[in-house]
């Protein structure tokens, strides 16, 4: 059995810069394992540009951003292995993986971090009736063979579901000759970020149906027509508000969901909100050594963001394998409620935990002119107005060990939605 200090799983933007910032960090035996032909993850077949404006300050396309990464690692000299499964991690941190050059194989690692990434969320989970004709396709998919492999999906398209790769698709297809002639969002308000609505569909007068679902698909051999409708309260069509667009071509941006087969054998606990681990603020999961960061940990909006939190887990992953769990086990929970889905990190060592620390969530409904209010245990100590936050882009606050260090018998902080 081969043994290494740090096995990354995942060779995407958020594996990279584990690795790199774990080696910086005093871990030299590190080995990132990819399942696909190269490095580099989704942002391969991104070629829309946007990346990079908080990490480099300049604007860059996903395979550029990629390649800064890709070139850092190999100037670390850190090892990594290409078409490569793994198949399983166990709670003692073996990972089991194989390719065609080693077969199966076990590697005993001293700390595992967790950067999958995430899939889409397929037709068979949105149970849209009708035929099963070709001209169905993921939006990922669909951005996958027009930029990578060179072929066209179709030139009369519908897209349900506003998520960021939609909104994009819906430009990247226009600008390719197809007619996109509507994008429908089953929720009252888009799951993208607003620069993507603006840039991708107002800018090429594209119609953004909000509150409307996909309740019919015509064509038996090929897509020949999608009906959609409106829906109440309760997501259901309304009868009388459907509209019938004829099209060759659906494309799905229904939701992302974390990658987390493998950690569920690892014996980590997954939120089920995120579908993500649970983690506390070294980015560390319930199983000890196992760490999480990027898109397997919860869907972020931004790679910057994701850069940066793999940093984080890397640096950390490399002083649990210097100096093993923290002495000091006090413990504070991060509650979200409110209007607040989630948090990450769940929870906090205060006598451990970095001078600051960003903690990053999500909204449940878009809210205007309001406030992020921090509570510790009943107590605010702050209160951030916002004129508007949406489902669709990440918050954040930054809290202060300095600050923590002034509560000594803090057991919770809440973070809340409150009037501005």
């Amino acid at each position: 059995m081969n043994t290494y200090d740090l096995v990354i799983i995942g060779g995407g933007p958020a594996g990279l810069s584990a690795a790199a910032a774990a080696k910086e960090n005093g871990i030299t035996d590190i080995l990132i394992l990819e399942r696909d032909r190269e490095l580099g993850g989704i942002l391969n077949q991104c070629i829309h540009n946007g990346f990079g404006l908080h990490t480099f300050k300049e604007e860059l396309t996903g395979p550029e951003y990629a390649a800064r990464f890709i070139e850092k690692v190999k100037d670390l000299q850190i090892a990594y292995k290409l078409n490569t499964m793994v198949m399983d991690i166990s709670p003692d941190k073996k990972v089991t993986a194989m390719n065609r050059t080693d077969g199966m194989f076990t590697i005993q690692a001293k700390a595992v971090i967790l950067a999958m990434g995430c899939r889409e969320r397929a037709r068979g989970a949105l149970n849209i009736p009708g035929y099963r004709p070709a001209g169905i396709f993921s939006a990922g998919t669909a951005q996958r063979l027009v930029n990578i492999e060179g072929y066209m999906p179709g030139k009369e398209v519908v897209i349900l579901g506003s998520g960021d790769i939609g909104l994009i698709m819906a430009r990247r297809m226009t600008l390719e000759g197809a007619k996109v002639k509507v994008v429908a969002e089953l929720m009252p308000y888009s799951g993208g970020l607003k620069r993507n609505i603006v840039q991708c569909l107002n800018d090429f007068d594209i119609p953004l149906k909000l509150s409307h679902t996909v309740v019919d698909i015509e064509g038996k051999q090929r897509v020949e027509a999608v009906t959609i409708a409106q829906v109440d309260s309760d997501r259901k069509p309304i009868p009388g508000t459907e509209e019938r667009y004829t099209c060759d071509t659906l494309l799905l941006s229904c939701g992302l969901i974390p990658e987390n087969e493998l950690s569920r054998n690892a014996g980590v606990r997954l939120n089920p909100v995120t579908s993500g681990p649970v983690v506390n603020d070294r980015l560390e999961t319930s199983t000890s050594g196992i760490f999480a960061c990027g898109n397997v940990l919860h869907v972020h909006d931004l790679v910057d963001y994701v850069s940066e939190e793999a940093a984080t887990a890397g640096k950390n992953a490399a002083r649990y394998i210097k100096e093993g769990e923290p002495a000091s086990d006090r413990t504070v929970e991060i509650l979200a409620t409110g209007g607040v889905r989630y948090t990450v990190p769940c929870s906090i060592r205060p006598d451990d935990m970095a001078d600051t620390l960003t903690v990053r969530f999500r909204v449940g409904a878009v809210y205007k002119n309001c406030a992020i209010a921090v509570y510790f245990d009943d107590e605010r100590i702050s209160k951030k107005k916002r004129p508007v936050m949406a489902p669709g882009e990440m918050e954040e606050i930054r809290l202060r060990k300095e600050t923590l260090g002034a509560y000594p018998h803090l057991s919770r902080i809440t973070i809340k939605i409150e009037e501005a």
